[in-house]
């Protein structure tokens, strides 16, 4: 048995005491570096000193879960009581333990939670004990908002939320001090991760002009028409909206209905066109499917005033006639992702309402349309907090891509923030090249008006299923939508529940077939047929509730893809020449991906 197993106390002792403190030194020194790159640009007013509506909010909410408890002495000892008790039963095993006695844990983490895999989190009886004491303490405040009886449920949902992310923030698995892997590392290295990590905070904080821009990836190992977004097409039309894009058939004959995708602005289109194995666009060419994909504009301040109607009519309505010049084909199949598929049932209703039936069947990729259950989104959703967001969109006419980012970052914060502060901060390490997380970094900004009226419309008021949406002297009603319906949701969705998508198929008036997918809403949509992951779920008519739908649904192994085709072709299989971008003398403007995807936020 090596020392080590011997005194395992021993590799938390420094190696080279000199060279520790050379490197602490190098540390501290960047640490200024650090400071000086997130004052400078808000010294020279490039920044603005912002956060703090956003921590009053916080506040005020957390406030009123306090008075809840405070407002009751009985209620308050109870809650003081239960903590105590928590602490008492973790002193007792604790002391059992030093004792050389068994005992169970006063509390465990979930085995799926990552922060907690070293072995001397359970081993190491002082980490274990910081461990047990971090869990009991968040789990007692998580369990004051849930008790807390009284509070209306918007209030409730935003505190549990708040006391989530403070709770992931505190975790002992981010601090040097209380994480053994990050003391073993520093202490075997002398301290060099620690010097390399403050590097990587500098270079972050540059990027970000005076915030901080968590690398997730390597981004140089990655570009646009290299590696990424390869597909072979061409841009065949533009608009201060959008570009068209018409992808190259690799078949003889295609199916006779173009297909037309319709991608969320809030991310960019070439989720969809990754790398070739992993690209949902040149899957559907290889099965014969003339493809177009709208290309959203990257806005600035000249798209201040373009909303939810600009969108719909230089976006899926102009690209519908741009398809029918492109290939003489009036009916088209149309696929919407996200808040692309709600702008596209939008575009239904209004057609439906205007007697426009060029579009044939609808598919929509993990897509709300009824927002009652739309999950931790609507946290940042209520008068206030919009009001709030109109008022800083309105200096520059759009949200800032960043914003967007860290609220779906937060979704998941443990995965998406604070493993990448731990990995690139304090463990000194580079983020692994990962082409889905290199699209995740590559932002977009949000026109104001647009974004103003799908937060309102949508997540406030949920207009759209309940019949009170209005566009262009229109009001819409999806039960008037009769067209075929592929609902595809994904199983772990944080932004689109698959309980939201569920209802939403109750919304259309035609027949809807609500397909499930394993994983959550990137993953479980990308999925190739070659990579034989995850599985989906089909069955009856989306009715009831999502639980009773799925005891009685049947489960495939692998791809949903190859169900979705098969699916189309049920509708209509009529088959016809494949056509080339520019036929019919339709002018090209440049190879696909395009311009508009490579503009930075």
């Amino acid at each position: 048995m090596s020392d080590d197993r011997q005194h395992p106390m021993l590799q938390y002792i420094i190696n080279n005491p000199e060279a520790f403190a050379n490197n602490l030194a190098k540390t501290l020194e960047n640490a200024g570096k650090a400071l000086a790159a997130y004052l400078e640009p808000r010294e020279k007013g490039e920044v603005k000193q912002d956060g703090a509506d956003e921590l009053t909010n916080v506040i005020k909410t957390l406030a009123q879960v306090g008075e809840y408890w405070a407002s009751d002495p009985q209620r308050a000892v109870e809650a003081q009581s239960r903590l105590m008790t928590g602490y008492i039963d973790l002193w007792n095993s604790s002391l059992k333990r030093m004792m050389g006695e068994s005992s169970l844990p006063a509390a465990q983490a979930e085995p799926r939670d990552k922060r907690f895999a070293d072995p001397d989190w359970n081993d190491n009886q002082f980490f274990d004990f910081i461990k047990q004491l971090y869990l009991i303490t968040s789990k007692w405040a998580e369990d004051l908002v849930l008790d807390a009886s009284g509070l209306d449920e918007h209030t409730r949902h935003k505190a549990e939320f708040y006391v989530t992310q403070i709770s992931n923030a505190l975790s002992p698995s981010n601090f040097l001090m209380t994480n053994p892997e990050l003391l073993r590392l520093t202490l075997e290295s002398n301290g060099e991760n620690l010097v390399k990590g403050m590097q990587h905070l500098v270079e972050d904080i540059k990027e970000g002009h005076g915030a901080v821009k968590i690398r997730m990836t390597d981004t140089s190992k990655f570009a646009l028409g290299k590696n990424l977004g390869l597909t072979p097409g061409k841009v065949v039309a533009e608009n201060d909206v959008c570009q068209v894009l018409q992808y190259e058939p690799t078949t003889t004959e295609v199916l006779k209905r173009p297909l037309l995708i319709v991608p969320p602005w809030i991310n960019k289109f070439y989720i969809l066109d990754l790398t070739p194995e992993k690209s949902f666009i040149k899957w559907a060419v290889d099965q014969g499917h003339t493809v177009f994909v709208i290309s959203w504009v990257n806005p600035d301040e000249r798209q201040a005033q373009k909303s939810f109607e600009h969108y719909m009519k230089e976006g899926i309505l102009n690209s519908l006639d741009v398809i029918k010049r492109a290939t003489r084909q009036q009916e088209v199949n149309a696929i919407g992702y996200c808040v692309g598929g709600t702008l596209l049932s939008v575009t239904l209703a209004y057609m439906a309402a205007r007697g426009d039936e060029r579009i044939k069947t609808a598919t929509f990729f993990t897509t709300q349309v009824d927002f009652t259950y739309a999950g931790d989104l609507k946290v940042f959703v209520d008068e206030e907090q919009i009001a709030m967001l109109e008022k800083k969109m309105a200096e520059h006419g759009y949200l800032d891509g960043s914003k967007m980012a860290s609220a779906f970052n937060m979704l998941r914060s443990n995965d998406l923030i604070w493993s990448y502060v731990v990995n690139n901060y304090l463990k000194g390490k580079d983020p692994f090249p990962f082409d889905l997380l290199y699209w995740n970094s590559d932002s977009t900004r949000m026109p104001a008006a647009n974004h103003s009226f799908y937060l309102r419309n949508c997540y406030l008021e949920n207009n759209l299923a309940k019949g009170r949406m209005e566009m262009d002297g229109e009001r819409l009603d999806l039960s008037k939508v009769k067209v075929p319906i592929y609902n595809l949701a994904t199983r772990e969705d944080h932004i689109a529940p698959p309980r939201s998508v569920f209802l939403g198929s109750g919304c259309f008036g035609g027949p809807v077939d609500y397909v499930l997918s394993g994983s959550g809403h990137i993953a479980g949509v990308v999925n190739p047929p070659s990579r034989n992951k995850y599985q989906f779920w089909t069955g009856g008519k989306p009715e009831g509730q999502l639980e009773d739908w799925l005891k009685k649904a049947e489960e495939h192994p692998g791809s949903w893809w190859p169900h979705w085709d098969a699916w189309i072709r049920s509708q209509d299989a009529t088959l016809a020449k494949a056509r080339k971008p520019g036929a019919y003398r339709m002018k090209i403007l440049g190879d696909a991906p395009g311009s508009y995807v490579t503009m930075k936020a």
